[in-house]
């Protein structure tokens, strides 16, 4: 789609940039594409608009007035995204948080830090680091999409089975409902017991219920030991059973269990030409298992023993140990790699499933042989974070693959929904997922969504058409 101006009233926009000022705002040709462009290419409509807030206060005096004016308003942190939430639709306007990125406090005693909403993730990652702390919340697009974003889509990333999702990972926040109400919750008490947990209803919300602009987050004690391996399996039933092994040989240690299916292997070896792969590429697949904990050797002896019963057990057919920080580097590059597949291909849908873990072997299997009954030369990957259920795929069927998303999502999601799994584990639903919603989800379950959305945003001007129409 060709990038084009949206109107809006000239009045509402004076009005609104005079609150932010002239940094704050963008118009014309003047917006980058970065701020409305969809990362899966399926939306690039220029907003008439582009608001840069650098406060909280400001965020309010905007939703206000376009709570007022009935305007509708597309929130944005990275745009990361892969189910087109962010980018703005026609006549709305965005909102970015980019300016809002500072660090407010790190509190060693709480082990708390407390962000606004425009940080991004790497920088939360290396303060905490910086202080002999971890913030475990870990994905590749680390670099680029902020906290904000994060929160608002609940995600999950490589280390959800030690330490589980954003929302597993938020003490308090703040956020602006649609009419500029602040909500603030910014507390740092693990322990809160007084009434609804407030700041869950924002937490996966999608910037549908209001705009989070600042959060407490959880801290640990940096992990003094990592140890990483890379395995090739035989079958997903090895698979699943190295999984438990690992859980009850490592316990709390166990802090990553990716899988790769022997096609995305291939393919990262084929075209992510900085990431080396290990193993012959002729397993069927390859599970990369990270320990992390608090002594060294302890540790380094407990996962090596992990890993020597496993192989007296024949759940691994090959395996090769990371045992120095760069080697650690570049098996992780390897797993990183099958999300980057695309430089070498060209474009692919990406999907972002969940199920449980004792179909993972069946659902790899099926939803190829049904994907290739209609596209036979498709080129396909599976992978993921299979020690909390969630699988991703990435597929290219040809020359027609961005005209051709919607019979490829009706297969996929086909599947997931016989399975009773999600269609989302982590990106969220957006306008993509959208009509597979029901897929998951009852309609009494929706119809209660729709009524939290009519609660706390009746004029319906945050990010209207996203997760239900």
């Amino acid at each position: 789609m060709n990038p084009q101006a949206v109107s809006a009233r000239p009045d509402l926009i004076d009005r609104l940039k005079a609150i932010v000022g002239p940094a704050g705002c963008r118009e014309g040709e003047d917006i980058e594409p970065k701020n409305y462009q969809d990362l899966m290419e399926d939306r690039a409509i220029r907003p008439a608009l582009l608001l840069r807030p650098a406060s909280t206060e400001e965020v309010s005096a905007i939703l206000a007035l376009c709570h007022e004016a009935g305007q509708p308003v597309a929130p944005q942190g990275g745009m990361t995204g892969l189910v087109s939430a962010a980018a703005p639709l026609e006549n709305e306007i965005s909102l970015s948080l980019e300016r809002m990125n500072q660090v407010v406090e790190l509190d060693p005693y709480t082990s708390t830090i407390t962000v606004e909403a425009g940080v991004p993730l790497q920088v939360i990652q290396e303060r905490a680091d910086a202080e002999g702390l971890l913030f475990p919340l870990d994905l590749g697009a680390r670099g680029s999409c902020t906290i904000g974003g994060n929160l608002s889509t609940n995600a999950g990333g490589n280390r959800v089975i030690r330490y589980g999702m954003t929302r597993d990972l938020t003490v308090g926040l703040e956020a602006v409902l649609a009419d500029g109400t602040v909500i603030d919750n910014l507390h740092k008490l693990r322990k809160n017991n007084t009434g609804y947990d407030i700041k869950q209803l924002f937490i996966g919300s999608e910037g549908t219920l209001g705009v989070i602009t600042r959060a407490v987050l959880k801290l640990f004690p940096r992990p003094a030991s990592q140890a990483v391996a890379m395995c090739g399996l035989r079958s997903f039933r090895e698979v699943a059973d190295l999984l438990v092994h690992a859980q009850s040989r490592l316990g709390a240690n166990l802090s990553a269990f990716e899988v790769l299916w022997r096609n995305s292997y291939q393919l990262v070896d084929a075209h992510v030409p900085h990431a080396d792969t290990p193993l012959p590429n002729s397993h069927a697949f390859y599970a990369l298992v990270e320990s992390m904990g608090s002594d060294e050797a302890t540790d380094s002896e407990l996962f090596l023993n992990m890993l020597d019963e496993a192989c007296q057990k024949e759940l691994i057919d090959d395996v090769i140990v990371a045992d120095n920080s760069d080697k650690i580097r570049k098996l992780w590059a390897v797993r990183d790699g099958a999300a980057e597949v695309g430089q070498g291909i060209g474009h692919m849908h990406t999907y972002d499933v969940s199920m449980n873990v004792a179909d993972m072997g069946y659902f790899g299997d099926e939803v190829e042989r049904r994907l290739r009954a209609q596209w036979p030369g498709a080129v396909l990957g599976l992978f993921g974070h299979i020690g909390d259920g969630n699988l991703h795929i990435v597929i290219n069927v040809g020359p027609d693959t961005h005209a051709l998303h919607r019979p490829i999502d009706e297969v996929i999601y086909g599947l997931i929904r016989e399975l009773k799994g999600s269609v989302s584990a982590e990106h969220g639903i957006g306008i993509m997922k959208r009509p597979f919603l029901p897929f998951s989800r009852d309609d009494r379950e929706i119809n209660l969504m729709r009524s939290l959305k009519t609660s706390l945003d009746p004029r319906g001007i945050l990010n209207p058409g996203r997760v239900f129409a």
